[in-house]
């Protein structure tokens, strides 16, 4: 009897250690435990080899497959998946799905639209020239790039004035500077038609072969608008329309072309050239209809023979041969009016341009000389204040308000009687400019 109860004890004792062993072995295959050894091993334990580690899986997935314990092969221990995300750097957020890739943004830079602007100086037009350059500068948006025809003394000057200007307002504009060059035939005799150098704008679609538009105005213009403005015309002109001018008058019957004219020009009045809107690449493209030759020639090919048909019939060189042009070729020509061109013509003999005196004059053209004497004072005076405005100062104080003062001197003049055709434009445009560059720009605080 005592026998037997020994071996009952025995018995129990190692059924007993036989079911701590196999509780033992199923704890070391949970999951939970599973992912504690493997960040064990993570954090800077020994591990394994990778032969040994892989028939260690191999035989704990059978023995839980046998148990009825599985586990999704495609799910990744949740503690690994955080600490990679983590490692891509500061900033990843932890809740993002967990299959979504990191792509590098990609910036695309917006091209910057360039406007272009010609002007031809000789002689003493240096102060005339940069004081156009600083209206277009100072009232337009986009940037400018200015391309300056001069004579060899000039062009440095050029340079060390305009290197001159603050950082903020170079920052606006570029600037070439070229010499004055003639294609085809005599440069002497380009040089003497009409007023020196004069005739360069004729060979502007042949000199910028790389520009497709261009804005071209003589020495002796203002700007008191954006020129983005008269640059919008373009996307106004037709399929056969290659460049823009104001007539030459708005009355026939005291227009100088319908008067005095020996040659063809356009329209009734003909057009004024000191403004000049161009589509250079449908200018190089064009054949263009002439009285010489039924089957049209190019423009550069046109120039020479055109002139040695003409010379002793032009009063006004290059501007006469440009109304020769489009006499024969209507169709390629776009008519802007009158307040994109406004001269002494539209006021000393009593106002006759209606769309400066509706919206102002968006350009100024000083032609006959009234910037630098006292027949036509209104024009001094805008001139005067653009010139001496610093940079620097505040637009409203330093130059519409001395504008607007001592237009009350020229009210007696032919032109100073109606002062609001040269204010308006003037005042909306500097509003303008200020809620552009200002307010646009000004963030509400959070």
């Amino acid at each position: 009897m005592r026998i037997h109860c020994k071996v009952v004890v025995i018995a129990v004792c190692f059924g007993v250690f036989l079911l701590l062993y196999f509780l033992g072995g199923n704890a070391a295959d949970d999951p939970l435990l599973k992912e504690v050894g493997e960040e064990e091993e993570e954090d800077g334990k020994s591990s394994p080899s990778p032969p040994e580690r892989g028939r260690d899986v191999a035989a704990k997935f059978a023995r839980k497959s046998s148990a009825g314990v599985g586990v999704r092969a495609e799910e990744p221990p949740r503690g690994r998946k955080e600490r990679k995300a983590i490692s891509r750097g500061a900033g990843v957020n932890a809740k993002r799905p967990r299959n979504n890739v990191v792509r590098p943004v990609i910036k695309r830079t917006r091209v910057e639209e360039v406007m272009h602007l010609a002007v031809v100086a000789c002689g003493n037009r240096l102060d005339e020239t940069l004081t156009m350059v600083k209206s277009a500068i100072l009232f337009s948006l986009k940037k400018i790039k200015f391309h300056i025809f001069a004579e060899d003394p000039l062009a440095p000057q050029f340079e060390e004035r305009l290197n001159q200007w603050p950082r903020p307002v170079s920052s606006k504009f570029q600037y070439s500077i070229y010499p004055i060059t003639f294609s085809v035939g005599n440069a002497d005799e380009w040089k003497k038609l009409f007023k020196p150098c004069a005739a360069q704008r004729l060979f502007l679609p042949v000199i910028l072969k790389d520009v497709d538009s261009l804005l071209y105005v003589d020495t002796d213009v203002l700007f008191l608008r954006p020129m983005d403005d008269i640059w919008s015309l373009l996307k106004s002109f037709n399929s056969t329309q290659l460049a823009a001018m104001a007539p030459e008058h708005e009355v026939p019957k005291i227009g100088w072309y319908s008067r005095f004219a020996r040659h063809p020009f356009y329209g009734v009045t003909g057009v004024n050239s000191g403004v000049m809107l161009m589509n250079l690449t449908r200018i190089r493209s064009t054949l263009f209809k002439n009285s010489m030759i039924p089957s049209g020639l190019s423009w550069e090919d046109l120039l020479h023979p055109l002139y040695q048909k003409y010379k002793n019939h032009i009063t006004w060189g290059d501007q006469d041969l440009l109304n020769i042009i489009f006499h024969y070729n209507p169709e390629c020509l776009f008519i802007f009016p009158c307040q994109w061109n406004y001269r002494p013509d539209h006021c000393m003999y009593g106002s006759n341009c209606k769309g400066a005196e509706e919206e102002g004059v968006s350009i100024l053209h000083g032609n006959r000389g009234v910037y630098h004497d006292d027949k036509q004072p209104a024009f001094k005076v805008v001139y005067d204040a653009i010139h001496d405005f610093p940079f620097e100062d505040n637009m409203f104080q330093s130059l519409f308000y001395p504008i607007q003062t001592k237009f009350l001197d020229t009210v007696n003049t032919l032109c100073g009687r109606i002062p609001q055709v040269f204010l308006k434009q003037i005042e909306k445009t500097m509003k303008k400019v200020f809620e552009e560059k200002v307010v646009r720009h000004v963030r509400p605080h959070k």
